[in-house]
């Protein structure tokens, strides 16, 4: 994957605005899914990443770097340096964050994968019905190529990236999007948590992670609010049925395809 330094589209002119979406009726219920650290398996590399970002640009020892991110991962990584660096330059820290982004594509997505359940997942769950989106804070573009690249884009009725706001933005225009319906986010971090719970009718759900010296378990993220958590997301399709109030679907009932996204 080659992408011009700065992100996808430096250099290039502006994209019109997108139309909005109208809202339409889905079957069951939207699961809204983070992409880094959720969907792929990449906390572990972006963390490297970032930790040798913050020893060049402040001097931090990279192993005290790792946990710094790591520990305020969720957040737009410009307020993850906002609150690990307040007294730095403003211009030294957006310099730095242009790097990271930069590394985090050519040096990080360029070796995530995605966890091993999730292709099984998001068939298993478009099978049961239920309608699949994401939100993540990468920019749109490249969030849809990784799902492309790992053919997971299919699975997915719509992507939200940077351009289109923060992940309580996200969410509160899926809501808007699918009316009427359950709608779940599944994340892996305090903020992806803390979001879901600002925005009404939105259920937090927690994949709980474990790297070298740092982890978040299953009772950090329910302390944050979600209303289940797990290392693997394996069971999400028995349990969301439980947290929406509704039965599953019988296992040997003809499941249909889910409606393709944008490509």
């Amino acid at each position: 994957m080659v992408v011009a330094a700065g992100g996808p589209r430096e250099g290039l002119p502006a994209l019109p605005p997108r139309p909005a979406a109208e809202p339409r009726t889905v079957e069951r219920g939207l699961v809204v899914f983070d992409l880094d650290g959720t969907l792929l398996d990449d906390l572990g590399l972006i963390g490297q990443v970032a930790a040798d970002v913050l020893e060049k640009a402040f001097g931090t020892p990279p192993e005290e770097g790792r946990i710094h991110y790591l520990a305020t991962t969720g957040m737009p990584f410009e307020a993850q340096l906002a609150q690990l660096y307040p007294e730095s330059p403003p211009a030294l820290r957006a310099t730095a964050a242009r790097t990271f982004h930069q590394r985090k594509v050519t040096e990080a997505y360029a070796r995530a994968e995605p966890f091993p359940e999730v292709p099984k997942l998001l068939k298993r769950l478009a099978q049961d019905r239920w309608t699949l989106a994401v939100s993540t804070g990468a920019e749109t573009e490249m969030a849809e190529l990784l799902l492309e690249r790992e053919g997971l884009r299919y699975w997915f009725d719509a992507v939200l990236g940077s351009a289109e706001g923060t992940k309580r933005e996200h969410l509160t225009e899926y809501r808007r999007r699918y009316p009427g319906v359950p709608v779940f986010l599944v994340g892996d971090s305090r903020f992806d948590m803390e979001a879901a719970a600002s925005v009404a009718g939105v259920v937090p759900i927690g994949r709980a992670s474990a790297l070298h010296d740092w982890a978040l378990s299953p009772r950090d993220l329910q302390k944050w609010g979600a209303a289940w958590a797990a290392v693997s997301l394996a069971s999400l399709p028995e349990v969301l049925p439980r947290l929406a109030g509704r039965r599953a679907p019988p296992a040997n009932k003809a499941s249909r395809s889910p409606r393709r996204g944008r490509r």
